[in-house]
């Protein structure tokens, strides 16, 4: 595949700049486009149940995002460092910016001595030899630092400083995200209940999103370099999966980060209980082999998302997706509206009872956003 296949115009203005519920009143309002072999058609998230069968299997993230944009120093002045990726003992991945709308690659060298949310952090190496992403040697707490100082990663089509609340989704529970899993923020409490009516099942996982997908720059699409991220597999999630498979039953997997960290645990016959670190590209060449569908955002041309995308269901029907997205006016990125890609359907019925990994923790969620008396509740 190459890079001019990822390719298509999306205009600039097709940026969601505000959250749903600021713009619409409630996060489930966003626009829905369902892609199937017949063709989409136009909904709202709320219509999400008519689309789903009972048996169905949703795979959600259970990540929360952590605030990771910091204020930062250094021999070329002030900028801000992004947090990507923790990998133990003080060593980070990150993105150094010269502000939200100017990335980089900023003018760092190896060996230079940072201050970073007011600790000091040594630049070993770009990762890959890539400009924008430094490997860096912290001294001190880290985590301690950024719940201090740290802001939610953001860029410079949002309009304004969103609380990290904003960042958040209803299954939002082990902090490590440096940008929201946002496939599922558009879920509230009164989507789960209509799903959990129609006997729709659900399990979690968790992958710990570092900064955005670069953008594919090789001619060559399976040359794209990805960074690892961690992710963990449970023992409950796995059994899920391979029981919906066995039973000939769908996955959906909400969001490309639940793709990766399921296509992961793989060994080729099934799903199995994994912890690790994973920089696994999903993309035609390599094809899927645990999900039968996807729920998901919408994603820039160029980027490993949409190659991602392309290997679920096919260039044609991604392609055509996107040029109806585009002339119908659906909105881009983290605060933007959902589409949910149904390559092929299932023709059976099943009795089922509610998905025990997320159910244990809806009641207790939903609760806590109520608490809040938030404008970015998501009840």
């Amino acid at each position: 595949m190459k890079r001019e296949d990822l390719l298509f115009p999306r205009p600039i203005e097709l940026q969601a700049t505000t959250p749903a519920e600021m713009r619409l009143g409630a996060r489930d309002q966003v626009r829905l486009m369902v892609s199937t072999p017949q063709g989409h058609s136009h909904e709202t998230f709320t219509d999400l149940p008519r689309f789903l069968l009972p048996g169905d299997l949703l795979v959600v993230n259970q990540s929360a995002t952590i605030p990771a944009s910091l204020p930062a120093s250094g021999p070329i002045g002030d900028f801000i460092f992004n947090l990507s990726t923790h990998y133990g003992n003080g060593l980070w991945l990150g993105e150094p910016r010269w502000s939200r709308s100017e990335p980089g690659p900023l003018p760092l060298q190896a060996g230079q001595t940072l201050q970073i949310a007011g600790l000091e952090a040594h630049l070993i190496a770009p990762y890959l030899g890539i400009p924008s992403l430094w490997f860096a040697q912290f001294d001190g707490d880290v985590w301690e630092a950024l719940y201090q100082v740290g802001k939610p990663i953001s860029y410079g089509y949002i309009q304004e400083t969103y609380p990290l609340e904003a960042y958040q989704t209803i299954f939002s529970i082990t902090p490590g995200s440096a940008e929201m899993p946002s496939a599922a923020r558009p879920f509230t409490a009164r989507v789960l209940q209509s799903l959990q009516a129609k006997g729709i099942q659900m399990a979690g996982l968790l992958l710990h999103t570092g900064v955005s997908s670069l953008e594919v720059e090789s001619d060559d699409v399976e040359e794209h370099p990805l960074y690892p991220e961690s992710f963990h597999v449970p023992v409950e999630t796995a059994q899920a999966v391979n029981a919906a498979r066995a039973e000939g039953r769908r996955v959906i997997a909400v969001g490309t980060t639940a793709v990766r960290a399921l296509e992961s645990a793989w060994d080729g016959v099934q799903v199995h209980p994994t912890t690790g670190f994973t920089r696994l590209y999903v993309h035609p060449g390599r094809g899927v082999h645990v999900v039968d569908g996807l729920l998901s955002g919408l994603h820039d041309p160029a980027t490993s998302h949409l190659a991602m995308l392309y290997a679920i269901a096919g260039q044609e029907m991604i392609l055509s997706g996107y040029t109806e997205a585009v002339s119908e006016g659906y909105l881009w990125h983290e605060f933007g509206d959902s589409h949910l890609i149904l390559p092929q359907r299932r023709s059976k019925t099943y009795t089922s009872t509610w998905g025990q990994t997320v159910a244990g923790h809806l009641s207790e969620i939903a609760a806590l956003h109520e608490q809040a008396k938030s404008p970015f509740h998501v009840n």
